[in-house]
Protein backbone atom coordinates (compact mmCIF):
# COMPACT_ATOMS: atom_id res chain seq x y z
CA UNK A 1 0.00 0.00 0.00
CA UNK A 2 2.22 2.53 -1.14
CA UNK A 3 0.11 5.80 -1.55
CA UNK A 4 2.33 9.05 -0.81
CA UNK A 5 5.72 9.98 -2.25
CA UNK A 6 8.53 12.57 -0.69
CA UNK A 7 7.16 16.14 -2.19
CA UNK A 8 11.32 17.36 -2.89
CA UNK A 9 12.46 13.82 -3.75
CA UNK A 10 9.29 12.17 -5.27
CA UNK A 11 10.46 8.91 -3.70
CA UNK A 12 7.40 6.50 -2.47
CA UNK A 13 6.84 5.49 0.55
CA UNK A 14 4.58 3.49 2.81
CA UNK A 15 2.23 6.35 3.82
CA UNK A 16 -1.52 6.23 4.65
CA UNK A 17 -3.86 9.01 5.83
CA UNK A 18 -6.89 9.60 7.46
CA UNK A 19 -9.76 12.08 7.10
CA UNK A 20 -11.75 13.23 9.28
CA UNK A 21 -14.82 15.29 8.20
CA UNK A 22 -16.38 17.22 10.60
CA UNK A 23 -19.07 20.52 11.04
CA UNK A 24 -16.74 22.65 13.12
CA UNK A 25 -13.13 21.25 11.67
CA UNK A 26 -10.94 19.25 9.09
CA UNK A 27 -8.82 16.95 10.25
CA UNK A 28 -5.89 15.25 8.41
CA UNK A 29 -3.70 12.43 9.60
CA UNK A 30 -0.64 11.40 7.77
CA UNK A 31 1.23 8.27 9.13
CA UNK A 32 4.09 5.93 7.25
CA UNK A 33 3.70 2.10 8.15
CA UNK A 34 7.28 0.80 9.83
CA UNK A 35 8.59 -1.57 11.21
CA UNK A 36 6.09 -4.64 10.29
CA UNK A 37 2.81 -2.35 11.34
CA UNK A 38 3.79 0.31 13.24
CA UNK A 39 2.78 3.47 12.72
CA UNK A 40 4.75 6.76 12.53
CA UNK A 41 2.58 10.09 12.08
CA UNK A 42 4.40 12.11 9.70
CA UNK A 43 2.00 15.45 9.90
CA UNK A 44 -1.13 16.52 11.00
CA UNK A 45 -3.34 19.54 9.41
CA UNK A 46 -6.72 21.19 10.65
CA UNK A 47 -8.89 24.26 9.35
CA UNK A 48 -12.28 25.42 10.05
CA UNK A 49 -15.16 23.10 8.26
CA UNK A 50 -16.97 25.20 6.26
CA UNK A 51 -19.97 23.72 3.90
CA UNK A 52 -20.78 21.19 6.25
CA UNK A 53 -23.63 20.54 8.85
CA UNK A 54 -24.29 17.96 11.18
CA UNK A 55 -21.71 15.68 9.28
CA UNK A 56 -23.57 16.79 6.02
CA UNK A 57 -21.67 18.49 3.31
CA UNK A 58 -24.30 21.76 2.20
CA UNK A 59 -22.24 23.66 0.01
CA UNK A 60 -19.53 21.57 -2.10
CA UNK A 61 -17.15 23.81 -3.22
CA UNK A 62 -16.92 25.48 0.17
CA UNK A 63 -16.40 21.49 1.62
CA UNK A 64 -13.59 21.14 -0.70
CA UNK A 65 -11.63 24.13 0.06
CA UNK A 66 -11.64 23.38 3.31
CA UNK A 67 -10.45 19.72 2.90
CA UNK A 68 -7.45 21.32 0.18
CA UNK A 69 -6.42 23.15 3.56
CA UNK A 70 -5.93 20.65 6.08
CA UNK A 71 -4.81 18.73 3.07
CA UNK A 72 -2.21 20.96 2.26
CA UNK A 73 -1.04 21.22 6.07
CA UNK A 74 -0.64 18.09 6.96
CA UNK A 75 1.26 18.00 3.78
CA UNK A 76 3.69 19.98 4.20
CA UNK A 77 4.10 18.73 8.05
CA UNK A 78 4.76 15.73 6.86
CA UNK A 79 6.98 15.98 3.62
CA UNK A 80 5.22 14.13 1.67
CA UNK A 81 2.37 13.96 -0.89
CA UNK A 82 -0.48 11.66 -0.77
CA UNK A 83 -3.04 10.25 -3.46
CA UNK A 84 -5.59 8.82 -0.98
CA UNK A 85 -7.63 8.65 1.97
CA UNK A 86 -9.32 6.74 4.63
CA UNK A 87 -12.27 9.02 5.13
CA UNK A 88 -14.53 8.88 8.64
CA UNK A 89 -18.23 8.89 8.47
CA UNK A 90 -20.64 10.20 10.53
CA UNK A 91 -24.01 12.89 10.95
CA UNK A 92 -26.82 12.30 12.36
CA UNK A 93 -28.77 10.40 9.09
CA UNK A 94 -26.00 7.39 10.70
CA UNK A 95 -28.15 4.03 12.15
CA UNK A 96 -27.68 0.87 13.35
CA UNK A 97 -29.04 -2.17 14.02
CA UNK A 98 -28.28 -5.86 15.62
CA UNK A 99 -29.24 -8.57 13.37
CA UNK A 100 -28.63 -12.56 13.33
CA UNK A 101 -28.28 -14.83 10.87
CA UNK A 102 -28.52 -18.76 10.29
CA UNK A 103 -27.82 -21.48 7.57
CA UNK A 104 -27.38 -25.32 7.92
CA UNK A 105 -23.36 -26.17 8.03
CA UNK A 106 -22.68 -26.95 3.79
CA UNK A 107 -19.74 -29.51 4.35
CA UNK A 108 -20.52 -32.83 4.25
CA UNK A 109 -18.22 -33.52 7.44
CA UNK A 110 -20.10 -30.60 8.74
CA UNK A 111 -16.75 -28.60 9.71
CA UNK A 112 -17.40 -24.74 9.26
CA UNK A 113 -15.59 -23.26 7.06
CA UNK A 114 -14.84 -19.62 5.67
CA UNK A 115 -17.45 -19.85 3.14
CA UNK A 116 -19.58 -20.97 5.60
CA UNK A 117 -19.30 -18.08 7.83
CA UNK A 118 -19.83 -15.65 4.64
CA UNK A 119 -22.84 -17.11 3.89
CA UNK A 120 -24.00 -16.34 7.39
CA UNK A 121 -23.01 -12.93 7.70
CA UNK A 122 -24.62 -12.23 4.25
CA UNK A 123 -28.30 -14.05 6.04
CA UNK A 124 -27.42 -11.08 9.08
CA UNK A 125 -27.42 -8.47 6.44
CA UNK A 126 -30.54 -9.35 4.62
CA UNK A 127 -32.43 -6.53 6.59
CA UNK A 128 -35.31 -4.53 4.86
CA UNK A 129 -33.64 -0.75 3.91
CA UNK A 130 -35.65 2.27 2.42
CA UNK A 131 -34.18 2.58 -1.19
CA UNK A 132 -32.51 5.81 0.26
CA UNK A 133 -30.18 4.08 2.26
CA UNK A 134 -27.00 1.47 2.31
CA UNK A 135 -24.91 -0.79 4.58
CA UNK A 136 -21.83 0.83 5.64
CA UNK A 137 -20.45 -1.76 8.09
CA UNK A 138 -21.30 -5.11 8.84
CA UNK A 139 -19.80 -6.06 12.13
CA UNK A 140 -20.32 -9.50 13.44
CA UNK A 141 -19.93 -9.87 17.53
CA UNK A 142 -20.29 -13.46 18.24
CA UNK A 143 -21.31 -16.57 16.51
CA UNK A 144 -23.28 -19.73 17.91
CA UNK A 145 -22.74 -23.45 16.67
CA UNK A 146 -25.18 -25.94 17.90
CA UNK A 147 -26.52 -23.73 20.18
CA UNK A 148 -23.38 -22.58 21.99
CA UNK A 149 -22.63 -18.79 22.22
CA UNK A 150 -19.86 -16.71 22.84
CA UNK A 151 -17.72 -18.66 19.81
CA UNK A 152 -15.27 -15.87 18.11
CA UNK A 153 -14.01 -17.92 14.98
CA UNK A 154 -16.08 -20.87 13.83
CA UNK A 155 -13.64 -21.79 11.14
CA UNK A 156 -12.47 -25.51 12.22
CA UNK A 157 -15.73 -26.06 14.13
CA UNK A 158 -17.31 -28.88 13.69
CA UNK A 159 -21.76 -28.27 13.72
CA UNK A 160 -24.41 -28.37 11.49
CA UNK A 161 -26.37 -25.17 12.24
CA UNK A 162 -24.20 -21.65 12.72
CA UNK A 163 -25.81 -18.37 13.58
CA UNK A 164 -24.19 -14.89 13.50
CA UNK A 165 -24.82 -12.26 15.41
CA UNK A 166 -24.19 -8.41 14.08
CA UNK A 167 -24.25 -5.01 14.25
CA UNK A 168 -25.07 -3.48 10.90
CA UNK A 169 -24.38 0.17 10.25
CA UNK A 170 -26.29 2.10 7.58
CA UNK A 171 -25.86 5.69 6.11
CA UNK A 172 -27.73 7.90 3.60
CA UNK A 173 -26.77 7.05 0.32
CA UNK A 174 -26.55 11.02 -0.91
CA UNK A 175 -24.72 11.98 2.59
CA UNK A 176 -22.01 9.43 2.08
CA UNK A 177 -21.52 10.18 -1.88
CA UNK A 178 -21.63 14.30 -1.42
CA UNK A 179 -18.58 13.24 0.94
CA UNK A 180 -17.33 11.17 -1.68
CA UNK A 181 -17.79 13.86 -4.34
CA UNK A 182 -16.08 16.04 -1.96
CA UNK A 183 -12.87 14.19 -1.26
CA UNK A 184 -12.39 13.18 -5.20
CA UNK A 185 -13.10 16.93 -6.24
CA UNK A 186 -9.80 18.03 -3.66
CA UNK A 187 -7.83 15.79 -5.94
CA UNK A 188 -8.04 12.42 -3.85
CA UNK A 189 -8.97 9.16 -4.11
CA UNK A 190 -11.14 7.60 -1.52
CA UNK A 191 -9.86 4.46 0.16
CA UNK A 192 -12.62 3.48 2.17
CA UNK A 193 -15.20 5.05 4.17
CA UNK A 194 -15.07 4.27 7.86
CA UNK A 195 -17.66 5.17 10.79
CA UNK A 196 -16.29 7.50 12.97
CA UNK A 197 -16.34 6.51 15.95
CA UNK A 198 -15.24 3.38 15.56
CA UNK A 199 -12.50 4.55 13.48
CA UNK A 200 -11.80 6.80 17.16
CA UNK A 201 -11.96 3.29 19.16
CA UNK A 202 -8.72 2.46 17.07
CA UNK A 203 -7.26 5.13 18.73
CA UNK A 204 -7.94 5.59 22.81
CA UNK A 205 -9.26 2.47 23.29
CA UNK A 206 -7.36 -0.95 24.09
CA UNK A 207 -8.50 -4.17 24.62
CA UNK A 208 -9.52 -4.87 27.63
CA UNK A 209 -11.59 -2.12 28.26
CA UNK A 210 -13.69 -3.27 24.78
CA UNK A 211 -13.76 -6.78 26.48
CA UNK A 212 -14.95 -5.45 30.30
CA UNK A 213 -17.52 -3.19 28.75
CA UNK A 214 -17.07 0.32 27.28
CA UNK A 215 -19.42 3.24 26.17
CA UNK A 216 -16.99 5.91 23.70
CA UNK A 217 -18.14 9.36 23.46
CA UNK A 218 -16.89 11.45 20.89
CA UNK A 219 -18.12 15.19 21.11
CA UNK A 220 -17.58 16.69 17.96
CA UNK A 221 -18.55 20.39 16.66
CA UNK A 222 -22.76 19.37 15.26
CA UNK A 223 -22.94 15.62 16.11
CA UNK A 224 -21.92 13.07 19.11
CA UNK A 225 -21.04 10.10 18.48
CA UNK A 226 -21.19 6.72 20.85
CA UNK A 227 -20.22 3.74 19.87
CA UNK A 228 -20.06 0.90 22.87
CA UNK A 229 -18.62 -2.60 23.29
CA UNK A 230 -18.79 -5.35 25.37
CA UNK A 231 -16.76 -8.76 25.25
CA UNK A 232 -14.34 -7.27 22.39
CA UNK A 233 -17.36 -6.53 20.27
CA UNK A 234 -19.18 -3.39 18.65
CA UNK A 235 -22.93 -3.89 20.47
CA UNK A 236 -24.32 -0.03 20.02
CA UNK A 237 -23.70 2.82 18.02
CA UNK A 238 -25.90 6.15 18.08
CA UNK A 239 -25.46 9.42 16.72
CA UNK A 240 -27.19 12.77 18.92
CA UNK A 241 -27.59 15.79 16.89
CA UNK A 242 -26.09 18.33 19.18
CA UNK A 243 -22.73 18.81 19.86
CA UNK A 244 -19.84 21.61 20.58
CA UNK A 245 -21.24 24.17 17.71
CA UNK A 246 -24.80 24.14 19.78
CA UNK A 247 -22.31 25.08 22.78
CA UNK A 248 -20.82 28.25 21.03
CA UNK A 249 -24.14 28.94 19.85
CA UNK A 250 -25.60 29.64 23.21
CA UNK A 251 -22.69 31.52 24.42
CA UNK A 252 -22.87 33.81 21.29
CA UNK A 253 -26.66 34.38 22.41
CA UNK A 254 -26.38 34.59 25.59
CA UNK A 255 -23.31 36.90 25.87
CA UNK A 256 -24.49 39.00 22.65
CA UNK A 257 -21.41 38.27 20.70
CA UNK A 258 -20.37 36.97 17.48
CA UNK A 259 -20.02 33.25 16.97
CA UNK A 260 -16.07 33.56 16.28
CA UNK A 261 -15.61 35.52 19.53
CA UNK A 262 -17.99 32.79 21.61
CA UNK A 263 -15.95 30.04 20.56
CA UNK A 264 -12.65 31.88 21.81
CA UNK A 265 -14.30 32.60 24.97
CA UNK A 266 -15.68 29.05 25.51
CA UNK A 267 -12.26 27.36 24.85
CA UNK A 268 -10.36 29.92 26.71
CA UNK A 269 -13.01 30.71 29.97
CA UNK A 270 -15.54 27.81 29.63
CA UNK A 271 -16.19 25.39 31.96
CA UNK A 272 -18.79 22.59 32.01
CA UNK A 273 -19.16 22.49 35.84
CA UNK A 274 -20.21 25.03 38.35
CA UNK A 275 -18.41 23.83 41.20
CA UNK A 276 -14.84 24.51 39.01
CA UNK A 277 -15.24 28.18 38.77
CA UNK A 278 -15.08 31.10 41.25
CA UNK A 279 -18.31 33.98 41.36
CA UNK A 280 -15.20 36.48 41.87
CA UNK A 281 -13.30 35.27 38.20
CA UNK A 282 -14.25 37.69 35.50
CA UNK A 283 -13.38 37.94 32.15
CA UNK A 284 -14.09 40.87 29.32
CA UNK A 285 -15.94 40.30 26.13
CA UNK A 286 -14.94 42.55 23.54
CA UNK A 287 -17.28 45.36 22.32
CA UNK A 288 -18.75 44.75 19.14
CA UNK A 289 -20.30 47.67 16.50
CA UNK A 290 -17.71 50.20 18.40
CA UNK A 291 -19.00 49.62 21.77
CA UNK A 292 -17.00 49.26 24.79
CA UNK A 293 -16.08 45.61 26.59
CA UNK A 294 -18.18 44.16 28.92
CA UNK A 295 -17.04 42.83 32.32
CA UNK A 296 -18.67 39.24 32.71
CA UNK A 297 -18.22 36.19 35.48
CA UNK A 298 -16.99 33.02 34.71
CA UNK A 299 -20.08 31.64 36.41
CA UNK A 300 -22.84 33.41 34.52
CA UNK A 301 -20.50 31.71 31.41
CA UNK A 302 -20.77 28.32 33.11
CA UNK A 303 -24.55 28.35 33.51
CA UNK A 304 -24.82 29.04 30.10
CA UNK A 305 -22.95 25.98 29.13
CA UNK A 306 -23.70 23.56 31.63
CA UNK A 307 -27.24 23.19 30.81
CA UNK A 308 -26.21 22.18 27.51
CA UNK A 309 -23.97 19.60 28.02
CA UNK A 310 -26.17 18.12 30.86
CA UNK A 311 -28.17 17.86 27.62
CA UNK A 312 -25.76 16.20 25.66
CA UNK A 313 -24.30 14.08 28.39
CA UNK A 314 -28.53 13.05 28.75
CA UNK A 315 -29.41 11.84 25.60
CA UNK A 316 -26.15 9.99 25.09
CA UNK A 317 -27.03 8.27 28.40
CA UNK A 318 -30.90 7.26 27.30
CA UNK A 319 -29.28 5.97 24.27
CA UNK A 320 -26.91 3.85 26.67
CA UNK A 321 -29.68 2.58 28.96
CA UNK A 322 -31.90 1.69 25.73
CA UNK A 323 -28.93 -0.92 24.50
CA UNK A 324 -28.78 -4.17 25.84
CA UNK A 325 -25.58 -3.60 27.28
CA UNK A 326 -25.97 -0.61 29.56
CA UNK A 327 -25.43 -2.37 32.60
CA UNK A 328 -22.37 -4.35 31.45
CA UNK A 329 -19.81 -1.10 31.37
CA UNK A 330 -17.10 -2.19 33.60
CA UNK A 331 -14.44 0.03 32.26
CA UNK A 332 -17.24 3.34 32.52
CA UNK A 333 -16.93 5.93 29.62
CA UNK A 334 -13.99 7.41 27.82
CA UNK A 335 -14.82 11.06 26.58
CA UNK A 336 -12.93 12.26 22.87
CA UNK A 337 -13.21 14.52 20.63
CA UNK A 338 -12.56 18.70 20.66
CA UNK A 339 -15.50 18.83 22.95
CA UNK A 340 -13.87 17.37 25.74
CA UNK A 341 -11.50 20.03 26.27
CA UNK A 342 -13.95 21.90 27.65
CA UNK A 343 -13.08 22.32 31.71
CA UNK A 344 -14.99 19.76 33.86
CA UNK A 345 -16.53 17.68 30.81
CA UNK A 346 -15.34 14.72 32.92
CA UNK A 347 -16.57 15.51 36.06
CA UNK A 348 -20.01 16.59 34.51
CA UNK A 349 -20.09 13.05 32.49
CA UNK A 350 -19.48 11.15 36.34
CA UNK A 351 -22.46 12.66 37.29
CA UNK A 352 -24.75 12.25 34.37
CA UNK A 353 -23.59 8.52 33.22
CA UNK A 354 -22.93 7.52 36.58
CA UNK A 355 -19.65 6.07 35.71
CA UNK A 356 -16.15 6.79 36.06
CA UNK A 357 -15.10 8.50 32.99
CA UNK A 358 -11.85 10.23 31.66
CA UNK A 359 -10.53 11.73 28.29
CA UNK A 360 -9.04 9.41 25.79
CA UNK A 361 -6.57 10.40 23.63
CA UNK A 362 -4.81 8.74 20.92
CA UNK A 363 -1.82 6.38 21.56
CA UNK A 364 0.16 3.53 20.21
CA UNK A 365 2.09 5.77 17.81
CA UNK A 366 5.29 7.74 17.68
CA UNK A 367 6.61 10.25 15.51
CA UNK A 368 4.33 13.80 15.90
CA UNK A 369 2.76 12.74 19.21
CA UNK A 370 3.01 15.88 20.72
CA UNK A 371 1.26 16.90 18.09
CA UNK A 372 -1.33 14.54 16.99
CA UNK A 373 -2.00 13.05 21.18
CA UNK A 374 -4.71 15.05 21.18
CA UNK A 375 -8.69 14.24 21.47
CA UNK A 376 -9.21 16.37 18.33
CA UNK A 377 -7.13 14.12 16.32
CA UNK A 378 -8.85 10.72 18.10
CA UNK A 379 -10.65 10.22 14.79
CA UNK A 380 -7.84 10.44 12.47
CA UNK A 381 -5.31 8.50 14.29
CA UNK A 382 -8.28 5.97 14.28
CA UNK A 383 -8.68 6.28 10.62
CA UNK A 384 -4.84 4.91 9.81
CA UNK A 385 -4.86 2.36 12.64
CA UNK A 386 -7.72 1.21 11.34
CA UNK A 387 -6.62 1.04 7.56
CA UNK A 388 -3.14 -0.68 8.77
CA UNK A 389 -4.95 -3.33 10.90
CA UNK A 390 -6.66 -4.44 7.43
CA UNK A 391 -4.86 -3.80 4.94
CA UNK A 392 -4.46 -5.74 1.78
CA UNK A 393 -7.06 -6.91 -0.66
CA UNK A 394 -9.83 -4.85 1.18
CA UNK A 395 -7.41 -1.90 -0.64
CA UNK A 396 -8.73 -3.12 -4.31
CA UNK A 397 -11.95 -3.16 -4.11
CA UNK A 398 -11.63 0.68 -4.09
CA UNK A 399 -10.67 1.36 -7.22
CA UNK A 400 -12.47 3.38 -10.39
CA UNK A 401 -13.70 0.50 -11.61
CA UNK A 402 -17.44 1.89 -12.28
CA UNK A 403 -18.94 -0.40 -9.83
CA UNK A 404 -21.71 0.67 -7.39
CA UNK A 405 -19.59 2.93 -4.75
CA UNK A 406 -21.43 1.27 -2.22
CA UNK A 407 -21.10 -2.17 -3.15
CA UNK A 408 -17.11 -1.32 -3.34
CA UNK A 409 -17.26 -0.13 0.41
CA UNK A 410 -19.05 -3.15 1.68
CA UNK A 411 -17.11 -5.65 0.02
CA UNK A 412 -14.00 -3.33 1.70
CA UNK A 413 -15.69 -3.47 4.77
CA UNK A 414 -16.44 -6.98 4.99
CA UNK A 415 -12.65 -7.94 5.42
CA UNK A 416 -12.42 -6.19 8.59
CA UNK A 417 -14.30 -9.08 10.25
CA UNK A 418 -11.42 -10.65 11.40
CA UNK A 419 -10.56 -8.01 13.95
CA UNK A 420 -13.93 -8.96 15.73
CA UNK A 421 -13.57 -12.79 15.63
Amino acid sequence: MKIGKEIYTGKVRNIIAGLDIGTSKIGVVIGEIVDGGNIRVLGVGISPSEGLRQGVVINLDLAVHSIERAVQEAQLTAGVEIEEVIVGIAGDHIRSVNSRGVVAVSGTDHEITQTDVDRVIDAAKAIALPIDREVLHVLPQEFIVDNQPGIKNPVGISGVRLEAEVHIVTGAVTSAQNIVRSVKKANLKVAGLVLEPLASSYAVLDKNEKDLGVALVDLGGGTTDLAMFYDGSIRHTAVIGLGGQNVTNDIALGLRTPIEQAEEIKKKYGSAHKNLVSKNEVFQVPGIGGRPPREVSRALLTSIIQPRMEEIFSLVSKEIKRSDFGDLLGAGVVLTGGGTLLEGSVVLAEEIFGLPAKIGVPQGFTGLVESASSPIFATGVGLIFYGVKNKGKEWKQMGEDGTNLFTRIFHWMRHFVEDFF
